[in-house]
């Protein structure tokens, strides 16, 4: 009888307990239904929860919108397709299905913070940009250079010896961007990261070599000269006793700027083609927004070098004998020095500079054949005769 009553009381007292237990969820399942439906008028960031686990949520419900991050995404945003049907052929190649609002086809080398409003990042946005292809051993030469250009120039410097991290002795270095690729040329560094597109925010993009001596010159006032005479592409003149190659880019001491002169006797088959007039050297160029657009993709990927451009930059700019031309009161020095070379390689026997300045002739024979294949191809193709 004993053992009855026991087993009877055990049943019951489960029996309470599934009683309690199915209570306790129901409730349960109530109280939470009336907090759900609330919720959107709570804002988790007025409740009183430790700072880590706001931080952890960074989730607020407020007037009838989701806000994640401060962004507001609309109640019924199930309703509307994922990705949009979009497609816009005016885009640039690849972005036709982005609505064009979104569209951000150009960059800059402007730098920026990694923290605050990006509307304040910039104390000044440089109006030109200034390259330079570098080794360590031209350091104290690059740097009287750039003194030479204002806040309103940014410097860009390629690293042609992968030595960056000794430039920071220079304050302005802490500013410039630097690309470092191991013996590589200017126009090879041109070709991979000055595409159009990127430095559509500067006027003028000025491509240097890095042993030009600047004692006479002012990038302020060469930028003013260049707009008062309506220069597309230009270079400053070379003082006439320090490496001059062409009678066209020396400097003349009684005017701002000249676009042609004369040169050996044969030498121009019409004075106001190359090397007579529309022409300046690759040493030293500077180009315009527009011109350089055209100059970019008429640079060979594998022709690094650049040899035989300076007779066909006429191309991009009409007419090229009025638009192309040297400014003589802004001169610098050509100091020759062939630090370039000794990045080359011996072979046979022959000295590293040696194989460089065989690459160099051969790619301007090179780069001559293949634009005038181009040009027979295209007259060609249209059923013209060339002039």
């Amino acid at each position: 009888m004993v053992t009855s009553h026991r087993r009877f009381t055990g049943v019951f007292k489960r029996s309470n307990d599934s009683v309690r237990l199915i209570i306790t969820t129901i409730m349960g399942m109530v109280f939470g239904y009336f907090i759900g439906i609330s919720f959107p008028s709570v804002s988790l960031t007025k409740m009183s929860l430790p700072s880590s686990i706001l931080s952890s949520l960074d989730v607020a419900f407020n007037d009838g919108h989701q806000r994640l991050s401060g962004r507001s995404f609309p109640e019924n945003l199930g309703s509307v397709p994922l990705t949009p049907k979009i497609y816009v052929p005016t885009n640039p190649r690849g972005a036709e299905s982005l609505p064009p609002g979104i569209v951000v086809p150009e960059s800059d080398f402007y730098l920026r913070r990694l923290w605050g409003d990006p509307s304040e990042d910039l104390r000044n946005k440089p109006k030109y940009l200034v390259t330079f292809t570098v080794g360590l051993d031209q350091k104290n030469n690059i740097d009287a250079c750039v003194k030479k250009f204002s806040e309103d120039f940014q410097i860009l410097l390629f690293h042609y010896d992968g030595r960056t991290s000794e430039w920071d002795q220079f304050e302005w270095s802490k500013r410039a961007v630097h690309i470092s690729i191991r013996k590589q040329t200017k126009w090879w560094y041109a070709k991979r990261f000055l595409h159009p597109d990127v430095v559509a925010a500067y006027d003028y993009v000025f491509i240097w070599d890095e042993d030009l001596g600047v004692e006479h010159f002012n990038a302020d006032k060469y930028i003013q000269l260049v707009k008062k005479h309506g220069l597309e592409i230009s270079q400053p003149g070379l003082e006439p006793n320090n490496g001059l190659t062409w009678q066209m880019t020396k400097r003349r001491g009684d005017r701002e700027v000249h676009k042609s002169t004369e040169e050996k006797p044969g030498w121009c088959s019409d004075p106001r083609l190359p090397p007579c007039a529309a022409f300046v050297e690759i040493m030293a160029p500077v180009f315009s927004r527009e011109a350089w657009r055209c100059v970019w993709h008429m640079i060979q990927n594998d022709l690094v070098h650049g040899w035989g451009l300076d007779f066909a930059l006429r191309r991009c700019v009409e007419p090229a004998h009025e638009k192309i031309g040297v400014v003589d009161s802004q001169w610098i020095v050509h100091q020759v020095i062939p630090s370039l070379g000794s990045q080359g390689s011996s072979e046979n026997g022959k000295a590293p500079w040696e194989g460089v300045r065989v690459r160099c002739r051969n790619e301007w024979t090179m780069f001559q054949d293949r634009l005038a294949s181009a040009d027979k191809a295209y007259y060609a193709l249209n059923g013209k005769t060339r002039l």
